[in-house]
């Protein structure tokens, strides 16, 4: 499923605003600015044409400007940086992007090349070549393979970042697609494989089968052979779900499921398991995700606090559960889970893998990385080991192989440039593989995790980049960033373009671990659930005035920054603390509360936010939209607002309405829309160093000048 705030990945926003008019017949005031909801209107393109230039005018002239791209593009086309593994059947999968590969390439080398210093890589498939021979500009999004085997796969291409995908059938051994093979028009769909020549297929099939928030909600099986449209129906959900979707898991023991997942929404969940009897409800919490199929057993991630029928233990929330997958199949309305990780006040889990034999579990114990292996026992018992990772920094598995028990884990810190390391689960040990070489200079920088109170009186702890040498006079110009919301966890990275573009020019960074977030487990994000949201803002607020008493920076010396959710963050930070910040890069946004379920993926997120339905949501929704807290004659910040027209999961809208209200305000801006990059920076590397470098002018412009 995608979801644009998830651990897994996320959902979509949306926006538009109200305005007052004389309009008896509606009881909503009309919204003036609609009209640039129609997204690539000549009218709306006209609209962002204008602003892009009037924009680009002030910061591209900039003198940094150019030096600031051309540092953005070295660090993004380094040829030194981590080609992050993809384990298929032992052999080493890769996408790369350089200044010969703009779109990339899919390649391939064995384990033991692959940990030499050069590999001899070898080009499976060329986006760029395809895009030229298609004349589209594909953006590759992954591959959906058949295991075992992972020989035939459907390759995912958007055009232009946009989530809606065309997938086509591909031989990855023999590195060319199959003629006459699979091939499903572009939509928002998911698919999973049966077998070599069946799909089960979620996606656009017509009129009634897409759900509100603009996902597939009805799975259909294909046959090889025949036209799509005699696909026969198996599972059907309803329009007022997130999505639906089918999953096909497997072991290393030869046991297979395959579960249809639907998203009731964008946290709870119904699974049922496909049975020759046809789809069948497994007792399970609302709150859940499934993390794989290991020894025969299911294993799911519970999100809220559950008590099974005849049980007579209740397992707490951020649960790991392992479920047997003969009792589930005899009777998926009643079993026994066994636990495999329970959370304690400080440790909580993040992600799970299964290799072969073991499943992978990273945790956070306060904000640090943790990683274990577990085993299971032939009495269905689980032991773990943890692994030897270091303190300090963030722990991301990056692949696990599924015909053996290897594993690739990425650590990254602030200031450690991020490493690959080779694990093995049988044993528990973990080689260091490949290491990013510094791609800035960390000499004179350290980092520390500092703490303060928000208005309710819950601690809210923060990391801090600055220099050893730091005066504590106000005079640091900081830049402060957080998301909060949908369970995401903010932890440190290595980022060469922070480092280069900001901390290495005299910027202080600091990253905010507010409530909505998954640092401290699901009630840490409970906590700012709808109308709670104002939490997580004030949240925010506290440590933006905590650095200004410590005197770490002070208003005039102080930006804020965030994307999506964060951006949503942003807007809310600017109409409720006009005075707190000099500069606010608002990016890729969600912004009008009031419109959002009615606008791109926007009513997916209702569990998140809330539902303008309901009188006491919509009342907090309209308090703190940003769209429509906008006032006139108030002193607001110039904000960089930055969107892309190829975002189908948010949309531009939000941004460009915002702006628009501002300009009519006589509020000044500085406004960016891009064409293409879908959810993100760019669909390119070039245009992704444009965007940061773009960025960091306007912020050295409002705090260092």
């Amino acid at each position: 499923m995608r979801q644009l705030f998830s651990r897994a990945t996320a959902a979509s926003l949306l926006l538009a605003m109200v305005w007052i008019s004389a309009d008896a017949q509606t009881s909503e005031p009309q919204d003036r600015y609609q009209w640039l909801e129609d997204v690539s209107s000549p009218r709306s393109m006209a609209w962002v044409k204008a602003e892009n230039e009037h924009s680009a005018k002030v910061l591209q002239s900039d003198p940094r400007f150019a030096v600031l791209d051309a540092m953005a593009l070295k660090v993004l086309e380094s040829p030194d940086r981590l080609p992050l593994p993809d384990f298929r059947e032992g052999v080493i999968y890769n996408v790369w992007q350089d200044a010969q590969h703009v779109r990339g390439i899919l390649r391939r080398t064995s384990l033991a090349d692959y940990l030499t210093a050069q590999p001899n890589w070898q080009t499976v498939l060329d986006y760029d070549a395809l895009a030229k021979e298609d004349n589209e500009k594909w953006v590759q999004k992954g591959l959906t393979c058949l295991y075992p085997g992972d020989r035939l796969c459907l390759v995912e291409l958007s055009a232009g970042g946009e989530d809606a995908e065309t997938m086509r059938e591909f031989d990855l051994k023999a590195g060319k697609f199959v003629e006459g093979g699979f091939l499903l028009p572009r939509s928002k769909q998911d698919v999973a494989w049966v077998d070599k020549d069946t799909l089960l297929i979620a996606r656009d099939w017509g009129a009634g089968t897409m759900t509100t928030s603009g996902y597939p909600f009805v799975v259909k099986l294909w046959k090889r052979g025949e036209p799509l449209e005699q696909a026969k129906e198996v599972y059907r959900g309803a329009a007022t779900d997130v999505d639906v979707q089918a999953v096909s898991l497997h072991d290393g023991q030869g046991n297979h499921a395959t579960i249809f997942d639907r998203s009731l929404n964008i946290f709870e969940h119904e699974i049922s398991l496909w049975t020759p009897a046809g789809a069948r409800k497994i007792a399970l919490p609302a709150k859940v995700e499934i993390d794989g199929l290991l020894a025969g057993r299911l294993i799911v991630t519970i999100d809220e606090d559950w008590k099974p029928e005849g049980i007579d233990h209740i397992f707490a929330q951020g649960s790991v559960l392992a479920f047997d997958l003969k009792a589930l199949e005899k009777d998926p309305g009643r079993q026994k889970p066994t636990i495999v990780f329970a959370p304690t006040p400080q440790e909580f889990a993040q992600e799970a893998a299964v290799t072969t034999n073991h499943l992978l579990l990273t945790t956070l114990e306060h904000v640090q990385g943790r990683a274990y292996a577990y085993t299971v026992g032939s009495d269905g018992e689980w032991t773990r080991k943890r692994l030897d990772v270091p303190d300090n920094q963030t722990v991301d598995i990056v692949t696990t192989n599924r015909s053996d028990d290897h594993f690739f884990l990425q650590l990254t810190g602030f200031l450690t440039p991020s490493s690959l390391l080779l694990g093995d689960a049988a044993a528990g040990s973990l080689k260091e593989a490949k290491t990013l070489p510094p791609q800035f200079d960390a000499a004179n920088l350290v980092v520390e995790q500092l703490e303060t109170t928000s208005k309710d009186g819950t601690h809210v702890p923060y990391f801090v980049v600055r220099r050893k040498d730091l005066k504590y006079d106000g005079k640091n110009p900081t830049l402060l960033r957080a998301y909060g919301g949908f369970q995401v966890s903010e932890t440190p990275a290595y980022s060469g373009i922070l480092g280069k573009l900001w901390l290495e020019r005299g910027g202080v960074y600091v990253l905010a671990n507010i409530r909505g977030g998954g640092e401290f487990g699901p009630a840490w994000h409970e906590a700012g659930l709808r109308t709670h949201r104002q939490r997580i803002y004030d949240d925010f607020a506290a440590v933006g005035q905590d650095l200004v008493t410590r005197k770490i920076t002070s208003p005039q010396k102080l930006g804020i920054s965030g994307g999506s959710n964060g951006g949503l963050l942003m807007g809310v930070e600017m109409t409720q603390h006009p005075d707190m910040w000099h500069a606010i890069v608002i990016q890729v946004p969600l912004l009008d509360m009031l419109r959002f379920e009615q606008i791109a993926a926007g009513a997916s997120w209702v569990g998140e936010y809330g539902s303008v339905s309901i009188p006491d949501q919509r009342a907090f929704l309209a308090s703190i939209s940003p769209y429509n807290q906008l006032k006139p004659d108030v002193n607001y910040p110039e904000p960089l607002i930055f969107t892309t027209t190829k975002d189908d999961r948010v949309s531009p809208v939000h941004a460009r309405k915002f702006a628009a209200r501002m300009e009519e305000f006589h509020e000044p801006f500085f406004y960016d829309e891009i064409v293409e990059g879908g959810h993100a920076a760019g669909a390119d590397l070039k245009e992704e160093a444009r965007t940061w470098a773009e960025q960091y002018t306007y912020l050295a412009r409002k705090l260092m000048d």
